[in-house]
């Protein structure tokens, strides 16, 4: 097979596990089953008569991420009815978050559409059925319940149920007067002790719960949970790599076991929780907000360096002459950190070798006014040592063309001349 070939065959579905032998559901009357999926949730799902039953009072719902299960009672013409009216007035009731008051609320608005129907002719008195919900946004799960349909958790291999059953069985089980395994098969199992059409005050279980990645959710009527036992259902729900494939053997399972009643089986697999996504986000906005912090911490720490090197001042030679400058006598990155503020008509020659050196390397000064003061007063002492150095050469000048000396400079004797008899002097 080519690369192109490859890419353009069909997605096969994963095959049963070989030794399941299970009676086929595909192409039976009386039976329904839809799937989807999105880029968080994948579900399939499977409705059928049974082997007994001559219609099928079972209606489903999907409209992820809600799912919901209505089990019809009443018989012909009104089982249906009611379950197909509740399941209408769940999906329009519904929220849009996981939010289990008011899926319980959404699925108690369908227990008075049922009543309303029947009261206004739609379908037959007495008719009622039970609503099993549930809800999942991101990590959360809402869910609903009235009634025996049931709501499971498959979560890492173990199936654990999340609704409690409203039946007589199950207080009989809860008292401990029988198992599990008994219920299934006891005379009264089918008696409900709450369900939807009947008790206009009647009130829905409602609670929330996490999920995970590699979840897996069915929501079931009892057609499923009272053929086949949790161990099986658990058994049938791991082997299945898909959830229409779960679907399809869930119910093949109860065919095989006897499909004394109707059966809708609901299968959701979680794939993307949002937790890995929620936590990335929570390390970007940390990462930004720490980012945040050091840019401001930079930037506070730069506009202290500007006012530093700002407030710095120096003197330092501008060519042949003195300058002013402010900033630090340097650079950063071969930046410049000063700049030449001031200019002056004082020669850097013109100074001592020793101020000079210190000008090359730059003369601190407080501020603009001492530089300028600095610089005033290397002009006068230039001035002042032109000056006396004017008057040493003009004196020096004079002597040298026969100008009378100063009276404060002796004179010394001509050579050979007697020198001056002392007074006094024998």
């Amino acid at each position: 097979m080519t690369a192109d070939e490859t890419m353009s065959a069909p997605v096969q579905e994963p095959g049963n596990a070989p030794g399941r032998a299970e009676m086929p559901v595909e192409g039976r009357a009386g039976a329904d089953a839809v799937q989807g999926a999105n880029q968080y949730l994948s579900w399939g799902s499977r409705s059928d008569v049974g082997l007994v039953r001559g219609h099928n009072e079972d209606s489903f719902l999907l409209r992820a991420p809600l799912f919901a299960v209505c089990d019809g009672m009443g018989g012909h013409a009104a089982g249906e009815v009611a379950s197909s009216l509740a399941v209408d007035t769940i999906g329009r009731n519904a929220p849009g978050t996981a939010d289990d008051t008011l899926l319980g609320a959404a699925i108690e608005a369908a227990n008075l559409s049922v009543i309303n129907g029947a009261e206004n002719g739609i379908g037959k008195p007495g008719m009622g059925c039970t609503a099993s919900a549930v809800l999942i946004e991101g990590n959360k799960m809402a869910v609903g319940h009235v009634g025996d349909s049931r709501v499971y958790l498959l979560r890492r291999g173990t199936l654990v149920r999340v609704t409690h059953d409203h039946s007589y069985v199950e207080e009989l089980v809860d008292s401990g007067q029988i198992t599990a395994d008994e219920a299934r098969v006891h005379p009264s199992r089918s008696i409900i002790t709450r369900a939807l059409g009947s008790d206009p005050e009647m009130y829905a279980d409602h609670f929330s719960l996490e999920v995970a990645n590699g979840d897996r959710i069915i929501v079931c009527s009892d057609g499923l949970s009272s053929m086949i036992s949790d161990a099986d259902i658990e058994s049938v729900a791991v082997s299945a790599a898909s959830a229409q494939q779960a679907a399809d053997n869930l119910v093949a399972s109860a065919l095989t076991a006897g499909g004394s009643d109707n059966v809708t089986v609901i299968v959701v697999d979680v794939l993307n929780d949002g937790v890995a996504a929620a936590n990335h986000t929570k390390l970007r906005k940390r990462a930004a907000i720490i980012g945040g912090v050091l840019a401001a911490l930079v930037a506070v720490v730069a506009v202290a360096a500007v006012f530093f090197i700002r407030s710095e001042w120096y003197l330092a030679p501008d060519g042949d002459t003195v300058g002013i400058y402010q900033g630090m006598n340097g650079d950063f990155l071969g930046i410049s950190l000063s700049a030449l503020v001031g200019t002056s008509s004082v020669e850097v020659s013109d100074l001592p070798s020793s101020v000079q050196d210190q000008l090359a390397r730059g003369i601190r000064v407080r501020n603009e006014d001492q530089a300028m003061e600095t610089i005033s007063q290397y002009r006068d002492q230039i001035d002042a040592d032109k000056s006396k150095a004017a008057q040493t050469a003009e004196e020096a000048q004079a002597g040298s063309d026969g100008n009378p000396v100063p009276a404060d400079v002796e004179a010394a004797p001509a050579e050979g001349a007697p020198a001056e008899t002392q007074k006094g002097g024998e």
